[in-house]
């Protein structure tokens, strides 16, 4: 009522100017009939370089990955997570949850009867899979961590898209505080033993430059023997013997292969009982517990500066 006076009142202050009368009467009207709260909508670019419309606060959410499982619920949000993988077992809390199929096979029929209005996917997932999903018209948001910025930038995004940008500030200054804890002991470093870590076996799997896992040997103050060969890759024993790594840290799946394996026998890893078993969920997960895997890294690479992490 007080805009329609005061809109009246400029109607007879500019008399004959009706091109502005035109132009406020239109606005008037358009604000008029436009709804007084409007559901916001975001528009924010995801991993995969695809720009997703975020309609409001996500209240259904599916995590296509283990890593987004525990993204979500260190950001408390696992009262909202209403479907997951068949591997996303932490917290423990993730597994009372609806499973949906593998994170590069999932169930979209099932999904869709899930009614999300968020699913969140990983590297790994097929594009043709979340294209499927996009073309159902359900909003999906992709996440691909290369490094630790990679993980505590994607940690603020999740944040942002579901309204907990507070929760996912503390969190990431939390991880951040923990590798400075760890660089601020290993940056000086003049001796840094030669690393070499194993995914898998049987082929022999291992990380090289441009993943968090090399970043991890490096900030924990190692030296990949495997940094100049990029991403994820297959590697020969004979070139491991070759590169002769000071340390080697195993999954658990492969530990026992390293301690037994006889071509490993002349390294000097091998030579100075210096062979350890990780957790392959701290360190292959880009997740909040990266860090904890930080930990342990410095912990098995510098035993004389690090004492032995506290399990989680």
């Amino acid at each position: 009522m007080n805009r329609m006076k005061m809109f009246c009142k400029q109607i007879v202050a500019w008399g004959t100017n009706w091109f502005l009368v035109a132009l406020l009467t239109m606005a008037l009207v358009l604000t008029a009939c436009s709804p007084t709260e409007q559901t916001p909508v975001q528009y924010v670019f995801d991993d995969l370089g695809r720009l997703v419309a975020i309609n409001g606060t996500p209240q259904r959410i599916i995590s296509l990955a283990p890593s987004n499982t525990e993204i979500l619920f260190a950001l408390g949000l696992g009262d909202k997570v209403v479907g997951v993988t068949d591997w996303c077992d932490y917290p423990p809390e993730a597994l009372e949850k609806e499973k949906v199929g593998g994170y590069d096979t999932p169930d979209i029929e099932k999904i869709v009867l899930l009614n999300p209005d968020l699913i969140l996917v990983a590297h790994g997932t097929p594009m043709d899979v979340i294209n499927t999903m996009d073309g159902l018209g359900l909003t999906v948001f992709g996440i691909k961590s290369t490094d630790l910025d990679d993980v505590l930038n994607d940690i603020r995004t999740v944040g942002e898209i579901t309204d907990n940008e507070v929760e996912a500030q503390a969190l990431t200054s939390e991880m951040e505080s923990t590798i400075k804890a760890v660089t601020d002991q290993t940056e000086e470093l003049e001796e840094r033993p030669r690393v070499f870590y194993i995914i898998w076996h049987d082929p022999l799997w291992t990380a090289g430059s441009g993943t968090f896992i090399h970043e991890l040997i490096e900030k924990a103050g190692g030296v990949n023997i495997c940094q100049n060969i990029t991403g994820y890759t297959t590697i020969s024993i004979e070139d491991v013997v070759a590169r002769n790594p000071e340390v080697i840290i195993a999954g658990e799946f492969s530990y026992a292969w390293a301690m037994n394996e006889t071509l490993l026998e002349g390294t000097d890893a091998r030579q100075n009982g210096r062979i350890y078993q990780g957790d392959d969920d701290l360190v292959q997960r880009p997740g909040p517990r990266l860090v904890e895997g930080l930990e342990w890294f410095a912990y098995f690479i510098h035993p004389e500066i690090f004492e032995e992490p506290e399990s989680s």
